[in-house]
C-alpha cells in the first residue's frame, strides 16, 4: 500500500490537491476531520480558535504524533486499498510515525504558495473553520510552524508550486499522482 501525504502551509492548495486525488479515485483520510470530530465531541463550536486549541492540547497531552497514530488506525480499515491520500500532517513526529510504520511506501508531496497568494485564498475560500480576519491566518501560520510544519515541508519527496493558476495546478497534481 502506498500512502501519499499532502503537506503545506494553510491555504497553499492542499484541499484542492486532495479533491483532485478524490476525483481520480484515491481514498482520502483528512487528519483535520479527526480534530473536528474531537471539537464536536466536546460540544464546542467548530471555529479556528477551538480547532487550533484542541489540536494543540491533544499534542501536548498525548504526544506530537497523536493525529498520526489515529490516522494509522483509520488506514488499517482500508487495507485492501493500493493507495491512500493523507491530508493534515503538521510535524516531524507525525512523519516519523508514518515512516516507521510504512517505510518507503510513504511519500510526502509539499504544496507551496506565496504568503500573498495564501492570504487572498484565505479571505475568499469560506471554509467552516475559517475567519475573515487575516490576523487569524498569521496566528495559524505561527502555531503550525511552532508544531514543526516547516520541517515537514522541507522533508517532502516532491514539491508542487501553486502559483500559476488552478488549471496548471490541477494538471501538475494529476501528473504527479499518476507517476507515483
Amino acid at each position: 500500500m502506498k500512502i501519499i501525504a499532502f503537506v503545506g502551509m494553510p491555504c497553499s492548495g492542499k484541499t484542492e490537491a486532495v479533491q483532485i486525488a478524490k476525483d481520480m479515485g484515491f481514498p482520502v483520510i483528512r487528519m483535520g476531520d479527526m480534530v473536528w470530530d474531537e471539537v464536536k465531541n466536546r460540544g464546542l463550536p467548530l471555529d479556528e480558535k477551538n480547532v487550533g486549541a484542541i489540536a494543540d492540547q491533544m499534542r501536548k497531552d498525548l504526544g506530537m504524533d497523536i493525529w498520526a497514530i489515529r490516522t494509522l488506525e483509520n488506514i488499517s480499515l482500508l487495507e485492501k486499498t493500493k493507495q491512500i491520500i493523507i491530508d493534515g500532517i503538521r510535524n516531524i513526529e507525525e512523519i516519523d510515525t508514518f515512516k516507521k510504520k510504512l517505510g518507503k511506501d510513504f511519500v510526502i508531496i509539499a504544496i507551496s504558495a506565496s504568503d500573498e497568494i495564501r492570504r487572498k485564498r484565505f479571505l475568499n475560500r469560506g471554509r467552516e473553520d475559517d475567519s475573515s480576519d487575516i490576523q487569524d491566518l498569521i496566528n495559524r501560520d505561527k502555531r503550525e510552524l511552532s508544531w514543526g510544519l516547516g520541517t515537514v515541508i522541507a522533508s517532502a519527496d516532491i514539491i508542487v508550486p501553486n502559483e500559476d493558476g488552478i488549471d496548471e495546478f490541477r494538471k501538475e497534481i494529476r501528473n504527479v499522482l499518476k507517476n507515483i
